[in-house]
Order: C-alpha cells, then structure tokens, then sequence
C-alpha cells in the first residue's frame, strides 16, 4: 500500500516539474533575452503591417499618401518609397526594372512591359554592357533587318534568344510576334517577306487564304482578311500541299516529294510518318524474401495453472 502510494507521489511531481519547466508565453526562451533591441525595418515593417493606427490623424505627403506601404514616385517609374509612420525610405529598382505599384501592401518590381510609365516616363540612368542597353530586360538585336533575334538580359549578362520562323521580336511587348502587329521599320510584312497576298473576292473566297511559299515546301502563307501575309510551317516531314490546302507527308506530295532528300533518310521519314509504338515497361515481380538471417527466438510455452484443489 506504501509502495503504490508514493509511486502516485512521485508521478505528480514529475508532472509538476514539467509544466513548470516548458513554460511559453513572452519572456521565454530566457536565452533570448540578452540580445540586443532590432533596429526597425521599415520596409519589412510596412510590408507585414500596411496600415497601422495612428495616435492622431495622419497627413498625407506627396511620398506617403499613407502612413504605411509603399508607393511610386510620380515621376520616375523604377522609383518608389517604402512609408512607416509617415516617414519615407526612398527605394530604386534594379536597372530596367520598374516598380509595379498595383498594391500598397506589397513591395514589388516588374518588367515595364506589364506596367503602365506613361505618367511617370523617367527612369534612371541606364547601366548598359555588352547587348545590354539596360542590366535587366528584353531587348532587340543591334543590327538593323535582324528582326527574329533578340537578347535576355540578366544583371548586364545577355543570352541571345531567336523567335520561332515566321515572329519577330515586340520591343513594345517583349515577345516575339507577327510581323504585321510589330510596326517596326524594315520589320514589317513587307520588309520580311517576299510575297505579296493575291487579291481576292471575299464574297467567293475563305477570309484568310493560304499559299504555298513559292522557295520552301514546307512553309506556307497565311493572308489575313486576304490582305496581311503571315508565315507558318509545317512540322517535321511535312510540306504543304497547295491543292488542298493543308500539310501532308512529303511523299504524298508530288511537287514535294524529295524536299527532305538532303536532310533525312527514307528510314527517318518512315519513322515520323509512322512512329513506333511506346513500349510498356512491365512492373517488376514483388520481392520473395529469404529465410530471416536472425535466429529465431524460443517459443516460450505458458504454463497453465492447475486451478483444480
């Protein structure tokens, strides 16, 4: 009876010990207490807290519309201020970069194709390298008439990019596109192509017509409302049948049918023609597990009280 009493004893007390030794709540941990106070941040302060209340009622400046977040300057686009209470931390982003002033809440710098500078044009000075007017962006090759190469400019490092055939490179999107939509000089349809979309009745006629591109048998034209030519290609193997009007298998072309001669053999045409079914990997037969390498533990037998007087 003593015995079960103060193993309950002891059990309380450890209980007690450990309540009392995970204690949470401010203070804690002890160890933290002897680091020195932070010096306050207010771009992150303003970036997790937006809008604070104020004691009194906030005046807004030309910086700080609000007391907290930030915002644009209003004239340079890759400028903005990061406000804490009122008071602005001035912020530039990186060159070619502009800051996207979407939100308050959120401090944020984007490329300007996605941002409207149109009410605040200037920017900063541009630290340009080699291809790189700009340390960051896209932008269009050097050279004029190289329309369908441009360079992606990472912190003044460039990688030289080539639009898919048939695009040009934007400099108003950054993307390539058709050349009709891009209204660069010595970029447009007229500059690229070599055809001239024939006039057509549209009251008898499709409204965008194709024609055969008269030096590439696996390219094509596209006139848009009868009028703007786009190119376009056929895939690998292809060429575009002019009779009716869409791609085919070279050999089933007669104009066309050794375009690819010089390029690929019969064997490789044969095989994008008529692709060899994906083998099917087969699953793997589950694991038959040997005989364990521990010895076996003795079968220990119960004895059976004789409960019988």
């Amino acid at each position: 009876m003593n015995t079960r009493y103060n193993h309950k004893k002891a059990q309380r007390q450890r209980t007690t010990l450990a309540q009392h030794a995970f204690r949470v709540g401010a203070g804690h941990p002890s160890s933290q207490r002897h680091l020195p106070p932070r010096t306050r941040d207010p771009v992150g302060e303003a970036a997790v807290i937006p809008k604070r209340k104020q004691s009194q009622e906030y005046e807004p400046t030309k910086q700080c519309p609000e007391a907290n977040g930030f915002y644009p300057d209003s004239e340079q686009c890759d400028k903005y201020y990061a406000c804490l209470d009122g008071v602005h931390t001035e912020r530039l982003c990186a060159d070619g970069m502009v800051f996207n002033d979407y939100t308050p809440i959120e401090e944020k710098c984007d490329l300007p194709y996605n941002i409207d500078c149109t009410k605040r044009s200037k920017l900063q000075t541009p630290q340009s390298s080699l291809h790189c007017p700009r340390k960051n962006g896209y932008f269009g090759h050097e050279k004029p008439g190289i329309c369908d190469k441009f360079y992606f400019c990472v912190d003044g490092k460039f990688n030289m990019i080539t639009c898919p055939a048939g695009l040009v490179f934007n400099p108003k999107t950054g993307i390539c596109t058709w050349p009709d939509e891009v209204g660069v000089t010595g970029c447009k349809s007229e500059d690229i192509f070599e055809f001239e979309c024939p006039k057509v009745n549209e009251s008898i006629a499709v409204t965008h017509p194709r024609y055969a591109d008269p030096d590439d048998c696996q390219f094509f034209y596209v006139c848009v409302n009868g009028d703007l030519p786009r190119r376009n290609g056929c895939k690998l193997g292809q060429v575009f049948d002019e009779e009716k009007k869409l791609c085919d298998w070279a050999r089933k072309v007669p104009d066309c049918a050794d375009w690819y001669k010089d390029r690929l053999t019969d064997a490789e045409l044969d095989e994008l023609e008529n692709p060899k079914p994906k083998t099917t990997t087969t699953k793997k037969p589950p694991r038959v597990r040997g005989p364990s390498r521990r010895k076996p533990k003795p079968k220990v037998v119960e004895e059976v009280e004789d409960t019988e007087e």
